[in-house]
């Protein structure tokens, strides 16, 4: 979810669902060791339990990553060898990685060495031709050498040339039994699957078969999913209202704005957020087009709220 899940959309999310495990958007470790790690690393203390999502493919930057994530406070380190983008294939991680299941497998020793927090991997279930049930299986026992014991599985294999990671997540077709079949021959791994996923009804189904369920884009265009599965799945199921949800984000965005931070990058998370009601039309409308008016503009959740009954 790379420029999707920031710190902001993070804090909105955990409003909605407060027992979920968030995971933050998927940052290089040359980002962190060269860049501004700052920028890439900063969470809000509501966030937690919050992972840090890792790329990268050499093992001794990794676990200095690793290190720095525990440092900062982050509850779980997780390698992307799953993400099919031109940018990361250039990197040499990502997706490609699933090819070098040896490296894959050093680069998670190398963490769990480094880090007393759980070390966690997300993989698709092949790349290209390399797409077979017997392939993934592999990978994942050579990559369970390392003592990894989480796999989230991305229920669909990669292409990494002739689609666009937008494709990628919608063309190769979805094998959930795949991952069914690879818990039930492997119970001593905690699988989570991934891809497809936009119900909650369509999560409670996956449970039956595996130990746990990650919701991407479908978090993240029709956010509401996450109360309703925090009102299905956990004990604290108080359904939130959307009205208090956007008087909350107005608090945290009124402080965000006094230090520094447009208005724009925290209000266009929230334009899912009213999917599927009456007037959603008119609340995405509002905060698209004032969003990049007044970066100062702290009353714009109300103003659009207020938009949306009006219309």
């Amino acid at each position: 979810m790379m420029d999707w899940t920031d710190r902001h959309c993070r804090y909105f999310h955990r409003l909605l669902a407060p027992s979920a495990l968030l995971y933050t958007e998927m940052v290089t470790t040359g980002a962190i060791i060269h860049g501004d790690a700052d920028r890439f690393l900063a969470f809000n203390p509501e966030e937690h339990p919050v992972a840090l999502q890792l790329g990268g493919s050499e093992p001794a930057d990794l676990a200095s990553c690793a290190r720095i994530a525990e440092q900062r406070g982050y509850d779980e380190i997780n390698l992307n060898v799953g993400c099919p983008s031109d940018r990361v294939q250039r990197g040499s991680f990502g997706a490609c990685l699933m090819l070098e299941a040896d490296l894959v497998r050093d680069c998670m020793s190398a963490m769990r060495d480094a880090v007393d927090l759980p070390v966690t991997i997300k993989t698709r279930l092949g790349v290209d031709d390399h797409d077979s049930y017997q392939f993934m299986s592999d990978f994942v026992g050579r990559v369970a050498e390392s003592g990894c014991s989480v796999f989230i599985m991305h229920a669909r294999k990669a292409i990494l040339e002739g689609l666009s990671p937008k494709q990628n997540r919608d063309v190769p077709p979805l094998h959930h039994d795949w991952v069914y079949r690879l818990k039930q021959e492997s119970p001593d791994l905690e699988i989570v699957i991934n891809g497809g996923i936009d119900t909650v009804d369509t999560a409670k189904n996956h449970l039956a078969h595996v130990d746990g369920v990650m919701l991407g884009r479908a978090a993240y265009q029709s956010p509401w999913i996450l109360a309703e599965c925090q009102q299905r799945f956990f004990e604290n199921s108080t359904l939130v209202n959307r009205e208090d949800i956007v008087e909350a984000m107005s608090v945290y965005l009124e402080r965000q704005v006094a230090s520094g931070t447009a208005v724009k990058h925290i209000s266009r998370h929230l334009l899912g957020l009213f999917q599927g009601l009456p007037g959603a039309k008119a609340w995405r409308r509002y905060l698209s087009e004032n969003a990049y008016r007044d970066d100062g503009n702290i009353q714009i959740l109300r103003l659009a709220l207020a938009a949306m009954k009006a219309g």
